[in-house]
């Protein structure tokens, strides 16, 4: 460890790894740690305790990465996020995948319901009889059988107060048995059931209220997912698939004796939403640079690109943030770069303060606020290797592929 005017320069870091071996490369760039990757896979499976972690495609993106990641020890395949993915990622020799959403996509859904290999290899999600209407529709036979998972309602409702994401109407045991009664009695086999539990996955652990939240919410769903589950069992026969969790929640769910399989992605690039969970702390291992382009003032920098704001309420927290700065031979410096207040980062040129010592020509290097999302902005990933070495890989997007 060395400093340049007092600001702290890292040498052993994942981004210190990454800004070295890729100094010769043309940015904007984004690279992967690879020890950082595996650490993060490795955590997630110590995490999950021996419960199989299904990997959520959309937190990734990349093929190369989930090849990596599915070839451990503890993986059982892919939670896909479209159906025309899923019959991509099919085709590509992954042969276990469970949609993670409803799909009314009618051309994929007949490819995928009159098709052996592929009808064989993805689960579809369901929670709606207009759903399964739509896959009967593309089936053009009553003697195919469709493998279905039922997404069952895991939020938290306390009064009028709903406490989660707004996915599945199928909440009570009754009511979801019944429709999986329904769905059986129309050919579909019921083979899964799935309980997201968004408000303890996806909310940081940012005080007592959340924590208090969480508490009661981790226990009400527990008593309902093992009466959902013995519900739909006495009605339709054995559940192969009872899938819970997200990163933010694989140590409560896999607790659950119930629960066969816990989902994860965003753990594996640890973005800044995830900064603020107690429970457990990811090493970042993917980040992406800028290229200072310009020096507007003595302690302003204007990069080219960076306008990647991720999904979901629109805030600050959505913004990608910077955290170093590089320069050829002078290492990765850490220090004080800001996103402007009144202008963010850029559809072209994100300006950034606490950039007295950034020069034309220096590097900016960022965290993503999600995952995956970031993949949708490069063609490439560059892995980054425990020798220096640099692996450049193809993204979803460097393949062709775009899924919405």
């Amino acid at each position: 460890m060395s400093s340049i005017a007092g600001v702290v320069i890292t040498d052993t870091t994942p981004l210190s790894r990454i800004a070295t071996a890729t100094e010769g490369l043309e940015s904007p760039l984004a690279a992967v740690d690879s020890v950082a990757l595996d650490a993060n896979a490795a955590a997630l499976r110590a995490r999950a305790k021996g419960v199989p972690i299904r990997i959520a495609s959309k937190s990734v993106r990349c093929r190369a990465v989930l090849d990596r990641v599915l070839a451990t020890e503890g993986v059982r395949g892919v939670m896909a996020y479209s159906l025309r993915e899923a019959v991509w990622l099919a085709r590509q020799g992954v042969e276990d995948i469970l949609m993670g959403y409803p799909s009314v996509d009618r051309t994929a859904l007949a490819e995928v319901v009159n098709d052996r290999v592929l009808s064989g290899r993805i689960t579809l999600m369901v929670d709606d009889v207009a759903q399964l209407d739509v896959v009967r529709d593309a089936t053009r036979s009553d003697l195919l059988k469709p493998r279905i998972c039922i997404d069952v309602d895991a939020s938290l409702r306390i009064g009028p107060l709903h406490i989660g994401v707004r996915r599945s109407p199928l909440r009570d045991p009754e009511q979801v048995a019944a429709f999986a009664r329904y769905a059986h009695s129309r050919g579909f086999r019921v083979v899964g059931l799935m309980f997201y539990e968004a408000q303890i996955a996806g909310v940081p652990d940012s005080n007592v209220a959340v924590e208090w939240m969480k508490s009661l919410s981790s226990r009400e769903i527990s008593t309902r997912r093992t009466a959902v589950v013995e519900a739909v069992s006495a009605a339709v026969g054995h559940i192969e698939i009872v899938n819970s969790g997200g990163t933010g929640s694989i140590d409560f769910s896999a607790a659950d004796p119930v629960v066969t399989e816990v989902t994860a992605g965003s753990g594996l690039f640890a973005p800044t939403l995830f900064d603020r969970y107690r429970a457990f702390s990811p090493e970042p291992s993917l980040f992406f640079a800028l290229s200072a382009v310009r020096k507007p003032t003595p302690q302003i920098a204007t990069l080219f690109g960076g306008g990647y704001i991720a999904s979901g309420p629109a805030s600050g927290s959505r913004s990608p943030r910077p955290v170093a700065w590089s320069r050829k031979a002078a290492g990765v410096v850490t220090s004080g770069l800001k996103l402007l207040r009144s202008e963010g980062a850029g559809e072209v040129q994100t300006p950034v303060s606490g950039a007295d010592e950034v020069k034309i020509g220096d590097r900016v290097w960022f965290r993503h606020a999600k995952a995956g999302e970031l993949c949708e902005r490069f063609d490439t990933l560059h892995l980054v290797h425990a020798d220096g070495s640099v692996e450049p890989v193809p993204t979803y997007r460097g393949e062709g592929m775009a899924f919405g």
